[in-house]
């Protein structure tokens, strides 16, 4: 028997319990804001994951006037936090278990990132347009650099995300923290990858991804699970350090602060969606 005549295995049904959203994030620290700003959804079945990961119900905020949302004002919505660990893999395995068990209307990958487009600074937030692997190079066989072989050249970014993210965002993130009211969105291509971008690599990154905004360790991994599934996706993420900033730029705020903006910008878009 040839592949060709091996039957195309059927997609397992999706599971009965549905959500208005996943939210995963791979440190405790980029968790912690949604945790402090949202209410815990009371009465959620709790999500078995893998390995350390944990997960929590929260309750989104009414719906914003306007938004498109067939529940109506007021009803709970449930979003689920998602604490991958950090890397790839912890991510996507964490996603995969979930969606397993629960089917979410949409998913978005939140937490920390480094800044690599030269205009991105340490406080701002990165909206992904399109995601691809930093590390991933196999133009030996004719295909894209961050192409995964059998993969697209790059995962794109749910629009209706997008577009929430740009109309509602830049409010929230001006309101996130004290000192975040000068910062701004950067909208374009995130990377991610098993290794960090610094100083001594960041030339050939920026020269092989000229429109790529940041980078990550989890984002792209996160994308491909979400497209394999069918599900809206987009990443946002804050910009706690500068993969070889210039001279004169501050190059670092903490986790914390980071954290606390792409939360802000993540709940304002996410209670404004259906």
């Amino acid at each position: 028997m040839t592949p060709s005549q091996l039957a195309r295995p059927q997609q397992p049904a999706p599971p009965d319990r549905r959500a208005h959203s996943v939210v995963l994030t791979a440190m405790e620290e980029e968790a912690r804001p949604f945790l402090e700003r949202l209410p815990a959804l009371d009465g959620a079945a709790p999500l078995a994951l893998n390995s350390d990961a944990w997960a929590v119900s929260l309750a989104l905020p009414p719906v914003i006037p306007g938004s498109a949302d067939g529940q109506g004002p007021g009803a709970p919505r449930e979003l689920i936090l998602i604490r991958t660990g950090i890397g790839l893999v912890a991510a996507a395995s964490a996603l995969a278990a979930a969606l397993a068990q629960v089917a979410p209307r949409m998913i978005i990958s939140a937490g920390t990132a480094g800044g690599l487009a030269r205009d991105v600074e340490v406080g701002d937030v990165c909206a992904s347009t399109t995601l691809a692997f930093t590390d991933a190079d196999a133009t030996a066989f004719g295909y894209a650099r961050g192409q995964i072989p059998g993969q697209p050249p790059a995962f794109g970014s749910a629009t209706g995300l997008r577009e929430a993210i740009e109309l509602h965002g830049p409010a929230a993130l001006a309101a996130a923290t004290p000192a975040s009211s000068s910062a701004r969105i950067h909208a374009g291509q995130m990377l991610s990858g098993n290794s960090f971008v610094t100083a001594a690599n960041v030339a050939d990154t920026r020269e092989a991804f000229p429109e790529a905004v940041s980078t990550d360790m989890e984002s792209a991994a996160l994308a491909q699970v979400a497209a394999a599934a069918g599900i809206p996706f987009a990443s946002v993420r804050g910009i706690s350090d500068l993969c070889g900033p210039e001279a004169g730029q501050d190059f670092h705020i903490g986790a914390d602060k980071a954290a606390a903006r792409s939360a802000a910008v993540v709940i304002a878009a996410l209670a404004a969606l259906g």
